[in-house]
């Protein structure tokens, strides 16, 4: 099989249709050897049966059911694991990631011999502006702090070439922030621009705290300079001490009545309490994490599948 087009849902069933009508026709000009892959979270409305009466039309159009919600980020992963395609193309259902840019980054993998084709947004014009924002903020500090680079403006929107897939299958990684992944395993790269349209139907369900998990799964899992907030934290908490005493001393010198000392007192004891908290819950990110990898959960168990022989989870 050629090409694989991994598309994670939850609560679709008005998105499924369109998608198809223009994904289908872009992926048969391509080649006839493609498959599409829903990877399904257990949705309330009729997502599931939207897909099984497309795949009644066309085989080609696959399914994976989880047991229970995984998560778009483990859902990628999933179907990244059932996908048999020489390239995996990963993209949404929304149509925000324009089918039509599907045979630019196949042409890149063919003809440049690319392993990972991502794409740019030049724009984010079809997002909620608090999403922007934090986008804006998230990928500026991976920028400066991350292990990896990964390039700005650049969602799960992309192709990976076989060689690719097999290495980030190979992670096992436990938080499926499928950016850093791609960036950890290297091979060529290259960046495609294009500008994002809005969202043609319904609501987004993936809310603003929903991409903060996933930017802080890349923060923790790919940087270990939050752990050294510590340091910073206790020494600024040390220079404020030092200047509060040195500024009570100075006054007490030029004959100045000092009375607000409880308070003083209070700030520092809030200063120093905070510090704590603070350096507590970065060690407890990273804690939380390692015990996910050595509990060795499974990640996902899948329910229902159409068109494969074992998708029994992992």
């Amino acid at each position: 099989m050629l090409l694989s087009v991994v598309v994670p849902v939850f609560k679709e069933q008005e998105a499924v249709p369109r998608f198809l009508g223009r994904v289908l026709p872009i992926l048969s000009a391509i080649t006839a050897e493609f498959e599409v892959i829903f990877c399904l979270d257990p949705s309330p409305d009729d997502t599931e049966g939207v897909i099984l009466a497309a795949r009644a039309r066309d085989a080609r159009v696959k399914l994976l059911r989880f047991s229970r919600r995984v998560g778009q980020p483990m859902a990628t992963l999933a179907g990244l694991r059932q996908a048999g395609g020489e390239a995996v193309v990963v993209m949404d259902v929304d149509l925000q990631d324009p089918p039509e840019l599907i045979p630019a980054l196949v042409a890149a993998w063919r003809e440049e011999g690319c392993d990972a084709v991502l794409a740019q947004r030049r724009s984010r014009e079809g997002e909620p502006w608090l999403r922007r924002v934090a986008a804006r903020c998230a990928y500026g500090l991976m920028r400066r702090i991350g292990e990896v680079p990964i390039p700005e403006n650049t969602g799960d929107f992309r192709l990976l070439s076989r060689r690719a897939v097999d290495a980030v299958n190979a992670l096992e990684e436990r938080h499926g922030f499928l950016r850093g992944m791609v960036a950890l395993v290297g091979y060529r790269q290259k960046l495609l621009p294009f500008d994002r349209p809005a969202r043609e139907t319904g609501e987004s369900n993936y809310p603003v705290i929903g991409s903060l998990r996933i930017g802080f799964n890349g923060l923790f899992c790919f940087s270990h300079a939050p752990l050294q907030v510590s340091w910073w934290a206790g020494l600024a908490a040390g220079a404020g001490s030092g200047l509060v005493v040195a500024g009570g001393a100075a006054a007490a010198l030029g004959g100045v009545q000092v009375a607000w000392g409880w308070l003083l007192v209070s700030a520092l004891v809030l200063l120093l309490a905070g510090v704590q908290l603070m350096v507590a819950a970065v060690l407890g990110e990273y804690i939380g994490r390692i015990y996910d990898e050595v509990r060795r959960r499974p990640r996902y168990l899948v329910a229902r599948s159409e068109g494969f022989e074992d998708a029994a989870g992992s």
